[in-house]
């Protein structure tokens, strides 16, 4: 059975910077895309950042690239984001996810293309 759980989230001031953790059991990471998203109150879902089976690529939105870093610790089996600099457009829910298919060598943003997911971790920006 594949789990995923989120920790790191928080609440920094503006500027301040989380590192999230998708810690997987069940699941090797490596052989799969695994994608972060986030969901404001009252908004969709939103694809932040995703990096493909063994690191062959990674992607960000566009408002968090430059600030947000996804990275993969094989022997830990998780995947991180470091998020640094982080403003008020960007407290949410923040969950991972892992892509349906292994050996994805692209990842995609959009949320239909992943199936199994974490509870979410809470971040929130505020002075």
């Amino acid at each position: 059975q594949v789990q995923l759980v989120e920790s790191g989230g928080g609440s920094v001031q503006p500027g301040g910077s989380l590192k999230l953790s998708c810690e997987a059991s069940g699941v090797t990471l490596d052989t799969y895309a695994v994608g972060w998203f986030r969901q404001a109150p009252g908004q969709e879902r939103e694809g932040v950042s995703c990096i493909a089976s063994s690191d062959e690529s990674a992607f960000y939105r566009t408002s968090v690239k430059d600030r947000f870093t996804i990275h993969r610790d094989k022997a830990k089996n998780t995947v991180y984001l470091q998020m640094n600099n982080l403003q008020p457009e960007d407290p949410a829910v923040y969950y991972c996810a892992t892509s349906g298919f292994a050996n994805v060598v692209v990842c995609s943003l959009n949320q239909f293309g992943y199936d199994n997911w974490g509870q979410g971790t809470q971040v929130t920006v505020s002075s």
